[in-house]
């Protein structure tokens, strides 16, 4: 009995997607919920599992075709033709044995490496768009050095491979070599360029900043982070504060977390803010829903569960949808300043930076003091310089007196 296997049900936001890699091929034996392809979608990359045990009958698209919702891309032969498909294999291993038997002419190496079967490169470690890359231009990536966490190899990695060694030597007018490699966007990464021209070209967009003082926050962090942890089960981080002071401040300055309609201005009572996480195939914002509800340790670990999803592959599309306000923290990778981009149909956006000790003015005496610049872009079609002067204010009062936050003041 043949049973079809289908493209998920994509949410309306979602019309289509793409086969990013196959993991299995027509005769594989599979197991029920195995995953058989990864589609990739504008947003996240999705498995398809298969639905019962059986074997590839037939496989209908390839990588990198177009699917839509409910599409039937491939077929199982459900039962007992698992085991058939592996007899099948071993009855050509042993036809094998035999024909290298009867050429007595071969030294026994020869015989070995002629019997030997042409093995595919192991992709299981790489990301569904490494993968692509991988199976697309023939590529091992057990010969490619990795470059990213840990050793891995990345989609990067696997591009820079396929300079071949005469681009890397061939002179150049200039008396240096000049490589040059042409890749296709992939579709998240077109996605989010596409998205960022729509904030940039529908949008009056305008950024304020200030600084903050972090010593408070830094002094309780050292004070309280080994009884969190115990307690918790999480370290303490950052995020939770700056997620915390800005769930506080958008209820007591509604318009940065409204929304532009047309004509019309939506309001929301809610704080569900969109949390800027960086993975291999661009940058994605998880939603924490209901901030101003949560505690420290549910936003840390909500985070954290974000941030472990995101470098697996396994976010859900409902992790990403919704969102009244975003948080991108540039500082992790050394960022001192900058603009980041509203992200529609958010109205505003706030950037943390990196920490740095600056001399500042303390009752009277110049000292060090770790120091943060924070920026808030946002739509000035809704918001004006004062609302969202205000929200910064807000924000670096909250964080130069943590105690204050913690207790709703």
């Amino acid at each position: 009995m043949s049973i079809e296997v289908k493209v998920p049900v994509l949410p309306e936001s979602v019309s289509d997607a793409v086969i990013a890699a196959w993991h299995k091929k027509v005769g594989d034996a599979v197991k029920r919920d195995e995953n058989l392809l990864d589609l990739e979608t504008d947003k996240v990359v999705l498995e398809v599992p298969a639905p019962v045990d059986g074997v590839i009958e037939e496989i209908l698209f390839e990588s990198g075709d177009t699917v839509t919702s409910q599409q039937v891309v491939a077929k199982i032969k459900e039962g007992a033709a698992a085991s058939k498909s592996e007899s099948k294999s071993e009855s050509k291993d042993d036809d094998k044995k035999s024909d290298a038997k009867k050429d007595d002419g071969k030294s026994s190496e020869s015989k070995k490496e002629a019997a030997k079967p042409a093995s595919k490169a192991d992709t299981s470690e790489l990301s569904p768009a490494g993968r692509r890359v991988a199976e697309q231009h023939d590529i091992d990536p057990s010969k490619v050095e990795g470059t990213g966490r840990g050793g891995r190899v990345t989609k990067e990695d696997l591009v820079n491979s396929m300079k071949s060694p005469a681009q890397a030597e061939a002179p150049s007018s200039a008396g240096g070599a000049r490589p040059e490699q042409r890749v296709a966007m992939t579709r998240m990464r077109a996605r989010i360029a596409e998205r960022m021209m729509q904030s940039k070209n529908s949008i009056a967009m305008l950024t304020s900043f200030n600084e903050v003082n972090l010593g408070p926050v830094m002094k309780m962090r050292k004070a309280l982070q080994e009884q969190f942890e115990k307690t918790h089960g999480v370290r303490l981080g950052f995020m939770s504060f700056f997620a915390k002071a800005a769930a506080n401040a958008l209820q007591r300055h509604p318009i940065v977390n409204a929304s532009a309609d047309g004509n019309d201005i939506i309001y929301h009572g809610y704080a569900d803010i969109s949390i800027a996480v960086s993975t291999e195939k661009g940058l994605v914002t998880p939603v924490l829903r209901n901030v101003e509800q949560m505690s420290f340790a549910e936003v840390e670990k909500s985070i954290a569960d974000y941030a472990e999803a995101a470098r697996k592959g396994g976010l859900k599309l409902e992790d990403l949808q919704g969102g009244t306000f975003t948080i991108t923290n540039g500082g992790t990778f050394g960022s001192l300043m900058s603009t980041p981009i509203v992200n529609p149909p958010q109205s505003a956006i706030l950037g943390m930076h990196a920490i740095k000790e600056r001399p500042i003015v303390e009752n009277g005496q110049v000292v060090a003091a770790p120091m943060m610049y924070i920026a808030l872009s946002y739509d000035h079609r809704i918001i004006d310089g004062k609302d969202a002067v205000l929200f910064l204010v807000d924000i670096k009062n909250q964080l130069e007196n943590p105690a204050k936050m913690l207790l709703g003041l």
